[in-house]
């Protein structure tokens, strides 16, 4: 963008000052993976991408190894990390039995989920939405009991693998619901990548009236391309934290065609660009997701990525 016009823009209030990034490579990325990804492999992952700058980091999952083979090892992966001061290690928990993993575990942020499609809640997790939110409902308490940050993430906010569109009450009833059970924030959710940009700003603008914009971050996957046009109207609008996935890892396994999370490295060259402020080092991502690239012998699903390894290298 011209840097002439970024003045123009701050000044109308289009854009924050400051994005937060919570990078979802090392848990929403690699459980896409079919292949079991060694545990060093993934420990080296989040001890890189500790270095960057980064203040969040979804680093573990503790759900049935049943359900998510990829994830199994998610203690070890906990216990063997080099944790640094000021990053918050994030994991995912479906139940009570998966937190008092991730407290044994030393988590600083569990993460309950849910979905906007009654549809989609069946398929993903087998069971209804009220029956979901009953669930988290302990999971919520046990965490505010021992003091532990709790966010909320909502699947298919702007649209459904299995019944299509998804109406915006639907949307803004599991907000009021996770606000209810005390979540510090909630995700907006584009699972399957079909959102585009005026959606994304009427959806955020009207989760906004019941939950603090500044708690609300948007997590959109790039299966059309729309991801980073997201983000920019989801700025816009007065959102400033955002979830990436380095190298683009990632998808949905409940979700056909769903391709990956936009890429951390894509994520920053527009911020960059925009002189938004995000406290990440690009180079140290660029790095990150090239050794990751390598070691899953795939290629890097970053464009910023890919051109700027290139013209380093």
């Amino acid at each position: 963008m011209d840097e002439n016009l970024m003045p123009a823009l701050r000044r109308a209030g289009s854009l924050p000052d400051r994005v937060k990034i919570v990078e979802v490579g090392p848990r929403d990325g690699l459980q896409a993976e079919k292949a079991e990804v060694p545990t060093d492999i993934k420990v080296e992952l989040v001890n890189r991408l500790s270095s960057s700058g980064l203040s969040n980091i979804e680093t573990a999952s503790f759900v049935s190894p049943k359900w998510v083979p990829q994830m199994a090892d998610g203690r070890r992966v906990m216990a063997d990390i080099d944790r640094r001061e000021g990053v918050v290690y994030s994991a995912l928990v479906p139940n009570l039995r998966g937190f008092e993993s991730a407290m044994e575990s030393e988590v600083d942020e569990v993460v309950i989920f849910g979905a906007a499609s009654e549809a989609f809640s069946q398929r993903n997790i087998n069971c209804s939405l009220a029956e979901a939110i009953d669930r988290f409902a302990v999971v919520a308490q046990a965490a505010k009991d021992a003091g532990m940050r709790l966010r909320g993430s909502i699947s298919c906010c702007f649209g459904c693998p299995y019944q299509g569109a998804v109406p915006l009450e639907s949307v803004l009833d599991v907000v009021r619901r996770f606000s209810d059970l005390g979540c510090d924030e909630i995700d907006l959710a584009d699972t399957i990548g079909v959102g585009t940009a005026g959606q994304v700003a009427r959806v955020v603008e009207a989760a906004a009236k019941r939950f603090p914009i500044g708690q609300l971050s948007g997590h959109f996957h790039d299966t059309y391309g729309q991801a980073l046009a997201n983000i920019f109207a989801a700025m816009q609008v007065g959102m400033n934290i955002f979830h990436s996935s380095v190298a683009g890892l990632g998808g949905c396994p409940y979700a056909k065609g769903a391709t990956g999370n936009v890429a951390t490295e894509d994520v920053l060259y527009l911020l960059n660009g925009l002189g938004v402020q995000s406290g990440v080092d690009i180079d140290v991502i660029l790095n990150a997701g090239d050794f990751i690239s390598r070691a899953l012998g795939k290629p890097n699903g970053s464009r910023a990525g890919r051109a700027l390894l290139a013209r380093a290298a």
